[in-house]
């Protein structure tokens, strides 16, 4: 749970969101540790808030202490579109009600792509036609699919898919139109609809099944995601359009998009979303994804956009540079990991910062207008100023890992004449890095042969060896060919083109 002011401070962002953003609803959730801490509702249906306390009613944005206990509804929830309603009111918004995801749904086909990768079904480097004969971007890597650097065109050929029915749309081998690869393959980043078109066929082709239904079953179900379904079932919004200069709306149509259904179909709730933000921080679902195949995914795999350096995408997930000032990040920036969503009278966001494993979830039911990808950045930095994390307990290295010489090998080294501290982790992992200021850091893991292997920064997959005297002293550290010693430049230790020592 967490404090009213910080409750108060949440209510008043999602209440800016619905008011600036012009959206007859919105709907939120915080996550920390995996676990729903936060969730919130904002309607053009909810009276005006009183001041002073009481406003933490239906007026404000409401808040729930997370979901609540609820029977199993059995696997038809996930199946069938609702009956059309009529021009009847929405329900009320809740953790619960059901809104478009729009591209969220790519962060979701990803894992189901990952998890062919780790069975071995397929490497990242296959082109697609290894595994998917027939469509136009043949030579395109699954891995370049994924990180959207493929030099797919952003959109399929036709008319504007979100609002066309499936049924009208061209399959999967006549999708584009033109040139398949207007840009290097490999080399920019161009976001693309029609890739995750091909993942999601490429899926279907390798479990010999339809990917929402390899989604229920290897992700969805496991993770506890019993609200996300291909098509709208109750409660759900319907998607609005708002007039620029009037506030006046305009219903959106609901089309089912076939072929392009991986780039942007699914529809969900905060509920389940809060679970999946979890999931991305590391919290649970270990059974989903590895942990090394879900730091995979949360690396960079392409470069920034050309018009934006404080973005860039993972495996399926894009990472957002942390703004100046966000809490935590006083010496560096680090990333938030998510995605955004968008489909004709939708918007959605997703974001978390798993280095503090807290998230947010916001969607709403308008076309344009609300800005959610910033309402959600915010919600974290509100929990983040309000309710830091304490530190873990400082604890002793249990006896095993206290082995006496890594103990005597801690403390200062250089590299030429810059100092560097080595510290012993739990695990006998090893942490190396300068004494101060910005450098080369990494955490390295002991390999069996008795080398240590990075795992970040610029030394990551490098090898530490420890290079001994002849009286088998440790004399000096090689880290991927750089020469760590005692002293300076010490004239003792194998530096290439020596040492002469120091004048004056």
């Amino acid at each position: 749970m967490l404090l009213a002011a910080t409750e108060r401070a949440l209510a008043h962002r999602l209440a800016v969101a619905q008011s600036e953003g012009r959206t007859p609803s919105v709907v939120a959730a915080v996550v920390r540790d995996g676990q729903t801490v936060w969730s919130g509702a904002r309607s053009s249906a909810d009276p005006v808030p009183h001041p002073g306390p009481e406003a933490h009613g239906p007026g404000a944005a409401s808040a729930h202490p997370g979901p609540a206990p609820e029977p199993d509804r059995g696997p038809e929830s996930h199946r069938g579109p609702e009956p059309d309603r009529g021009p009847g009111a929405d329900p009320e918004p809740g953790p619960r009600t059901q809104y478009r995801i729009g591209s969220l749904t790519k962060a979701l086909v990803a894992v189901l792509v990952l998890r062919l990768r780790d069975e071995g079904l397929i490497d990242l480097a296959d082109p697609l036609e290894r595994h998917l004969p027939g469509t136009q971007a043949p030579t395109a890597t699954i891995a370049q699919l994924l990180a959207h650097t493929a030099a797919v065109p952003a959109e399929p050929r036709g008319p504007w898919w979100e609002r066309t029915p499936g049924e009208l749309r061209p399959d999967i081998g006549d999708l584009l139109d033109g040139e398949p690869r207007p840009l290097p393959p490999g080399r920019r980043h161009h976001y693309s609809n029609p890739g995750y078109a091909y993942l999601g066929a490429l899926v279907e082709r390798l479990r010999g099944e339809g990917w929402y239904e390899a989604l229920l079953r290897e992700v969805l179900e496991p993770l506890g995601m019993r609200d996300t379904t291909l098509l709208p079932r109750r409660p759900h919004v319907r998607g609005w359009a708002v007039a620029p200069w009037a506030d006046v709306l305009l219903e959106e149509p609901l089309a089912d998009t076939g072929t392009m259904a991986p780039a942007g179909q699914l529809w969900s709730t905060t509920d389940d979303l809060a679970r999946f933000a979890g999931f991305l921080a590391g919290d649970g679902g270990r059974d989903v994804l590895s942990v090394d195949t879900l730091v995979e995914l949360r690396t960079p795999n392409s470069p920034p956009a050309h018009d934006n350096w404080d973005a860039s995408h993972g495996l399926g997930v894009q990472l957002l540079r942390t703004p100046p000032g966000w809490p935590g990040t006083e010496q560096a920036s680090r990333s938030l990991v998510g995605h955004g969503g968008s489909m004709p009278g939708f918007l959605a966001c997703l974001l978390v910062d798993p280095q503090e494993r807290v998230g947010a979830v916001v969607l709403t039911n308008a076309t344009s207008g609300p800005a959610v990808m910033a309402a959600g950045s915010d919600l974290i930095r509100i929990v983040l100023e309000h309710e830091p994390r304490c530190p873990e307990p400082w604890r002793p290295l249990a006896a095993a890992d206290a082995d006496p010489e890594l103990v005597a090998l801690t403390g200062p080294w250089y590299w030429g004449a810059t100092p560097f501290v080595l510290r012993l982790r739990p695990g006998r992992a090893l942490e190396l890095g300068p004494l101060s200021g910005p450098g080369r850091r990494t955490r390295l893991s002991p390999e069996e042969d008795g080398t240590w292997r990075g795992l970040d920064g610029y030394f990551s997959g490098e090898t530490l060896r420890l290079c001994r005297a002849p009286d088998g002293s440790v004399s000096h550290l090689d880290l991927a060919t750089f020469v760590f010693t005692r002293k300076p430049y010490d004239p003792d230790a194998p530096i290439p083109g020596g040492s002469r020592g120091w004048t004056g």
